[in-house]
């Protein structure tokens, strides 16, 4: 998704999720994939009700590509029936029209009735695998035009989703792991267009600190979770990307291995996690160093070692 000034509030997975699942429509909750930071979040806190993550948005995949245009107008036509609001930014005060050019429409996004703090946005998988530019889909509706946005690893968000029992899917924690750290071979200059809690951070950084948080979460839940991880990124990457998932697999540790090297890089990430997936457990930065170089050593190891076979 595309970025805006990061100001992350609390709020609980659960609730969130429940909302979203209330206000779409049946027929299309079966191409949704909720993915990121509430995903994650809802998978390891569900049930426990004081456990909150920060975040500002939803992101909603709708897969298959085929279907997701007819997915996207259901849902979005859906959202603004029960009163949710087109999200506004300093570029779009209302959605796109006909005339507008399909690249400069405004995203999907909507905030739920009554509520600023967070938003839903409607993203869709790359139409090739191998397509890893942002690109735009247009989607039609009666409120207006948007744009469905996909890019990078999206791909890897729907395999094998987890259904929930809301009647909805989630990523896979693992799954979206491995995006962040294929999108990172290296950690770039490039930082955030919003503060993350008046702080500006890398984006390398902030998307390799969710992968730490992830690892953490995991292994909080299960002691030999990191374990499993090589089986099924081989399998993905082996089904998403056929011809080159070798070459991908070895560059999966590559930016990890360069951030927990780096006092500097690693802080950044810690800072993220406070404000971010580990809000209710703040880590330190020791201990992310940790857990990323047992990360290296149970899943990031065994996958290039799969690879090079």
């Amino acid at each position: 998704m595309t970025d805006e000034p990061n100001i992350f509030h609390s709020v609980s997975p659960e609730a969130v999720l429940q909302e979203i699942v209330a206000a779409l429509p049946e027929e299309c909750r079966k191409n949704i994939v909720i993915i990121g930071s509430l995903a994650v979040g809802y998978h390891y806190f569900r049930g426990q009700s004081s456990m909150v993550v920060r975040t500002k948005y939803a992101d909603c995949l709708l897969s298959p590509r085929i279907e997701a245009i007819q997915a996207g107008v259901a849902a979005t036509e859906k959202l603004f029936e029960n009163h949710w609001e087109f999200r506004k930014d300093d570029r779009w005060i209302q959605p796109g029209t006909a005339d507008t050019p399909t690249h400069e429409l405004p995203a999907a996004r909507m905030n739920p009735p009554g509520s600023p703090h967070w938003f839903i946005e409607l993203l869709t998988v790359p139409e090739a695998t191998n397509d890893r530019r942002i690109s735009h889909t247009r989607i039609a509706t009666r409120f207006g035009h948007f744009s469905l946005v996909s890019f990078g690893f999206l791909s890897l968000m729907n395999y094998e989703p987890i259904k929930t029992s809301l009647g909805i899917c989630i990523a896979r924690p693992e799954m979206m792991a491995l995006a962040n750290l294929l999108s990172h071979p290296e950690i770039e200059s490039e930082t955030m267009k919003g503060l993350i809690a008046s702080r500006e951070i890398k984006r390398s950084n902030k998307d390799l600190g969710r992968v730490l948080a992830i690892a953490i979460l995991a292994t909080n839940s299960n002691e030999d979770a990191l374990l499993e991880w090589p089986r099924i990124w081989g399998a993905a990457l082996q089904d998403r990307y056929p011809k080159e998932w070798k070459r991908l697999a070895s560059l999966a540790g590559q930016g990890l291995r360069q951030m927990i090297a780096s006092e500097s890089d690693l802080e950044e990430a810690r800072h993220t996690c406070e404000w971010g997936l580990l809000a209710s457990n703040p880590p330190t930065a020791a201990a992310l160093r940790i857990a990323g170089r047992r990360l290296i050593q149970d899943a990031i190891a065994p996958l290039e070692a799969l690879a090079a076979d």
